[in-house]
């Protein structure tokens, strides 16, 4: 059964879900809203997802759908409670983002007359400093993989230790997805490291379009690879209309 690249992405992001037990999962993005659903119907049920709203959804409803079951209320407060908590998982978008991890969606220029004004700054610092925290890039390229980012919202490995142990103890970058593959931070510095490769990506292609010298071992394994059951429940249950190929086309 052929696999599309989309799908991988959708694998990858699910992935950021393992192991995560009762946490509320915050995806940014269609494919890590897939890839949650995925991770609640598999292998992390007692994950906990929303409607984006204000509502503990019960099961895992085709992305855009209502939720067929309500198991909860998750008003903004709340929500705020829980992001200060760290019983939560964002995986957060990035406009740009560098070695260390930090993160930008802010501004693309000088922050004093920026060329371009982004998202804003939102919750970036909050989320990266107390809870696990994972970032998507649906376009890898070196305009957002960076030698240094224009602003810092998401809190880097660097800027953490800088700060000291109020910025550390909790600080957690667990990964980085993007179309060519996933990235982590286990390396003694804590800079970004080639994880695995979305098949059919070369090392040589992820390095190319990145702005920064990245870590690549000598043996770098391939993205895992969907499962039949992954398949159907991706194809038929959570995203029946495709829209995972819009944010990830085919290679």
């Amino acid at each position: 059964m052929t696999v599309t690249r989309a799908e991988y992405c959708v694998v990858a992001c699910a992935e950021a879900w393992r192991d995560a037990g009762e946490v509320l999962a915050a995806p940014m993005g269609t494919v890590p809203a897939i890839g949650a659903r995925l991770a609640k119907l598999t292998f992390a049920p007692d994950l906990l997802l929303t409607d984006g709203e204000a509502l503990l959804t019960a099961g895992a409803p085709a992305v855009g759908a209502e939720a067929g079951v309500v198991e909860g209320w998750l008003p903004y407060r709340r929500h705020l409670a829980l992001v200060a908590t760290g019983r939560r998982h964002v995986m957060m978008g990035a406009a740009q983002i560098d070695r260390y991890g930090n993160q930008n969606i802010s501004c693309i220029g000088d922050w004093a007359r920026p060329k371009r004004q982004l998202l804003g700054v939102r919750g970036a610092p909050v989320n990266t400093l107390n809870n696990p925290t994972s970032y998507w890039v649906p376009r890898h390229s070196r305009r957002v993989f960076v030698e240094r980012v224009d602003m810092v919202c998401g809190v880097g490995h660097d800027r953490a230790a800088e700060a000291g142990p109020s910025a550390t103890r909790y600080h957690h970058l667990a990964r980085v997805v993007s179309d060519l593959g996933v990235f982590d931070f286990n390396t003694p510095d804590r800079t970004m490291r080639l994880r695995s490769l979305h098949p059919g990506v070369t090392a040589e292609q992820v390095a190319e379009a990145t702005g920064f010298t990245l870590t690549i071992p000598d043996d770098v394994p391939y993205t895992r690879e969907p499962t039949a059951g992954d398949l159907r429940l991706i194809r038929d249950v959570i995203d029946p209309v495709g829209l995972r190929e819009h944010e990830v086309p085919a290679a």
